[in-house]
């Protein structure tokens, strides 16, 4: 029996594109989805033929809008996995979502058919901002979600922005003391970052300073009643998001859907893997450590030093930075210094 792998299917449907969105996602109201849901179960069956009937211990629904999926289409999707996989009895199965997409009928549907956790991407708790990021719905709908998600039992996440043109590190405060008084036990929190041929890449904006967005998010564990795990994530204890961090941790994971990639973990070699054997290319040693250590070091547990990951990191380096990185028993983490430069600290570590 090969490895137990985490699951991750993408959605790339979208209502319509937000200003700041560089990921793969169509602008479209009416897809066909059963086209979709065949497409997903044609990959499903294949990874099944080539993996046998592993565990799966985490499934996300990402995207693009998941909600926007019918359940009836999301029902075929979760048969599929059943007949090809085992899928576990404390399976995490995360729907991203959207406000607006969703009702309290339609989530009750998702919920009967496995989901027990969602992400909303809320983004702010501003009228004027939502409209400026080019959302579709208001601060009201979105919050009225989490509640109604909240009350029927669900692991909840909502994703926020900061960091917009000419925003304060007060009203990153406010934010948060926002989110406190909804009750939340996950949130995920990111800096805008504009990237090119996005509607904001074409715009001249007047963006906060490299001390000002540090300032900002220096301030965020100060005021949100959540612990920070995770470089841009902040949960309560054991509410962390379990799929995110077995790939973090470096574990196998397999992408299904355009725009999906995975780390498939096969016969004892590591691959990396986009839909069906389009790229299935065997991965070096080295290059497999090089992601553990890049992901590994995202959270606050650090990346686990196992022997390939030994192999690759410079500890001449780590011994004379202790004020950037410390070793806690078998993990290697940043210091709070260590997290503003985390991209420097990866690229100095390894050799």
């Amino acid at each position: 029996m090969n490895k137990a792998h985490n699951l991750y299917i993408h959605v790339p449907f979208c209502m319509s594109k937000c200003n700041y969105c560089a990921f793969f996602s169509v602008a479209c109201a009416n897809p066909d989805w059963q086209k979709y849901a065949d497409s997903i179960c044609q990959e499903l069956r294949f990874w099944s033929q080539k993996l046998g009937k592993i565990k799966i211990p985490t499934i996300f629904f990402g995207g693009g809008t998941p909600s926007l999926m019918p359940v009836s289409i999301f029902e075929q999707i979760v048969n599929c996995i059943n007949q090809c996989f085992d899928i576990t009895d404390d399976c995490e199965i995360t729907l991203e979502s959207n406000p607006g997409t969703l009702d309290g009928d339609k989530l009750s549907g998702f919920i009967q058919n496995s989901v027990n956790r969602l992400s909303v991407g809320v983004q702010s708790l501003k009228d004027e901002e939502l409209k400026f990021l080019g959302r579709r719905h208001d601060v009201r709908t979105a919050v009225n979600l989490l509640e109604t998600a909240l009350e029927k039992g669900l692991r909840v996440n909502a994703d926020f922005i900061y960091g917009l043109p000419n925003q304060t590190v007060k009203d990153v405060i406010d934010l948060c003391n926002g989110i406190n008084k909804i009750g939340l036990t996950h949130v995920s929190m990111y800096e805008l970052t504009v990237e090119k041929n996005t509607p904001f890449g074409k715009m001249n904006l007047d963006m906060p300073s490299n001390e000002e967005m540090a300032q900002m998010y220096n301030a965020i564990p100060q005021y949100l009643s959540l612990s920070r795990y995770e470089v841009s994530n902040y949960a309560v204890p054991g509410q962390e998001c379990r799929h995110n961090m077995n790939i973090w941790m470096g574990e196998p994971y397999i992408g299904i859907g355009n725009g999906a990639a995975g780390r498939v973990f096969y016969n004892n070699v590591w691959y990396e893997q986009r839909g069906n054997g389009e790229a299935f290319e065997q991965m070096s040693t080295e290059s497999r450590a090089t992601e553990k250590v890049l992901t590994g070091m995202r959270t606050m547990r650090g990346v686990n030093l196992s022997t390939d990951v030994k192999n690759i990191i410079d500890f001449d380096w780590v011994n004379s930075h202790k004020d950037l990185v410390e070793i806690d028993g078998e993990y290697l983490h940043t210091t709070h210094s260590g997290l503003l430069i985390l991209d420097d600290i990866v690229a100095d570590l390894i050799k």
